[in-house]
């Protein structure tokens, strides 16, 4: 490899290693050109002091500054959907049994683990009731036919209705979650004002595409006291009237839709309804639904898009025309299509379909959560990224000891002056090839 001689002709090869191990395993790092200059800076009077240390992206073994890229889509790249996996995992933890900021008294607290899908758009392939019955096409499927959650007629199949599900499907969250309050403060025997002063709701969902292209929501819903999880709920409150009080919610949440060529659309949940208490019977296997198995399947779909359920793309189209040469599912292109001609419509220009085409016209976040319910991912990687902070200056001798008594509180601070532009993606073919070598690499050993 031409490039990777060169490299080693300079010498830089130790050092762009070091580099690239900073990426923990990114493949679609940003490459951003520019500098970053730390000076002193008294506080007092404003003056600005020589500077300090200097970061140059010339000086760089890759000649760029490398950001991993943080994308969450595990097709994208497995490394940060990885992180993004686990932070998520640790953020539903903390809301189901303590910890990063929420007490553990939250354990106790009525949870349940709730999924609301979305209606019928026309019949699909399918594998209906255990034992598994013949589908309405007459076979019996295996659990790995690519046919399963497609329409057994494609051209009597709601493809507007379906795509405009998906569009309008955040939204319909929000007014379930209106709806959810009304139940609470009704079974509760409060007027709804005054329910925040006695219970909050406080949530945690992903969104997951079924096989056929539709959103439902998987949710975590926990009932606290008035200032969150930092206050017990109400002697009142329990998960059998959490329970009763989402059932009523999913049914009374609706929404109006548009008018296309005189046909009135309306937005409501189907009527599969699977609520489970945690820590309650599961009611599948008849074992217990625990806090580690509700976390751990959250984070799963939150790593995961339309691509990992229905065969459809991970990154957006800039023409129509791009899907002559993907070899997509026949039903997936026909809901890019959908998608893709509805966002001509002056109508639906908020919606923004064409940019959402690839997502089959959902355009919401993939996992949210309520501001009381745990801690934040933003407050996880600036954890993360002090503690690979502290190591780097342990690895150089530079951490802090204990050496004494605190000093003084200096009137000094550091005042950091940088300019980044967009330089790319990626790596180049030898820096991929050694990345490769790195992750090949066992623990314990460095590349020379």
């Amino acid at each position: 490899m031409p490039e990777l001689r060169f490299l080693a002709s300079l010498g830089t090869l130790p050092a762009l290693a070091r580099q690239l191990s900073t990426l923990g395993g990114c493949r679609r790092p940003i490459r951003l050109e520019g500098h970053r200059t730390d000076h002193t800076l008294d506080t007092t009077t404003g003056e600005i002091g020589p500077a300090l240390r200097r970061l140059d992206s010339t000086d760089l073994p890759a000649g760029h500054l490398l950001v991993r890229c943080n994308n969450r889509r595990a097709t994208r790249c497995p490394s940060c959907a990885e992180t993004y996996r686990r932070d998520t995992y640790h953020l539903i933890t903390a809301g189901l049994r303590g910890g990063k900021g929420t007490p553990e008294t939250v354990a106790s607290h009525p949870r349940v683990f709730a999924t609301l899908t979305a209606p019928g758009f026309g019949a699909v392939h399918n594998r209906p009731g255990r034992p598994v019955r013949p589908c309405r096409c007459g076979l019996r499927h295996a659990p790995d036919d690519p046919a399963l959650g497609t329409p057994i007629d494609p051209d009597r199949y709601d493809y507007e209705a379906a795509v405009l599900w998906n569009a309008h499907a955040g939204a319909l969250w929000r007014c379930f979650t209106i709806h959810l309050r009304r139940e609470i403060a009704h079974r509760a025997g409060l007027p709804q004002r005054a329910l925040a002063e006695h219970a909050r709701i406080s949530f945690a969902k992903v969104a997951e595409y079924q096989r056929r292209g539709a959103v439902h929501f998987h949710a975590v819903i926990r009932l606290d006291g008035p200032r969150g999880g930092h206050t017990p709920p109400p002697a009142w409150a329990t998960v059998e009237l959490l329970t009763d009080a989402i059932g009523a919610a999913v049914t009374r949440a609706s929404i109006p839709g548009p008018v296309l060529d005189g046909r009135a659309h309306t937005f409501a949940f189907g009527r599969q309804l699977d609520i489970r208490p945690i820590h309650g019977p599961d009611l599948d296997a008849g074992t217990d639904l625990s806090e580690q198995a509700v976390a751990g399947y959250i984070a799963k779909y939150a790593t995961k898009g339309a691509e990992a359920a229905t065969g459809t793309l991970d990154r957006p189209l800039r023409f129509l025309a791009e899907l002559v040469g993907l070899d997509l599912p026949d039903h997936a292109r026909r809901l890019i299509r959908t998608a893709w001609t509805l966002g001509t419509r002056k109508e639906l220009e908020d919606l923004r379909l064409r940019a959402w085409a690839h997502m089959l016209g959902f355009r919401g976040h993939f996992s949210t959560k309520s501001r009381a319910y745990s801690t934040t991912l933003g407050a996880l990687r600036t954890a993360r990224a002090e503690w690979r902070r502290l190591q780097a200056a342990l690895a150089h001798g530079d951490a802090p000891t204990d050496t004494g008594p605190t000093p003084e509180p200096s009137e000094e601070t550091t005042l950091v002056l940088g300019h980044w532009i967009y330089a790319g993606t990626g790596l180049t073919p030898g820096e991929e090839w050694l990345a490769d070598s790195l992750a090949s690499t066992p623990k314990g050993e460095s590349f020379r």
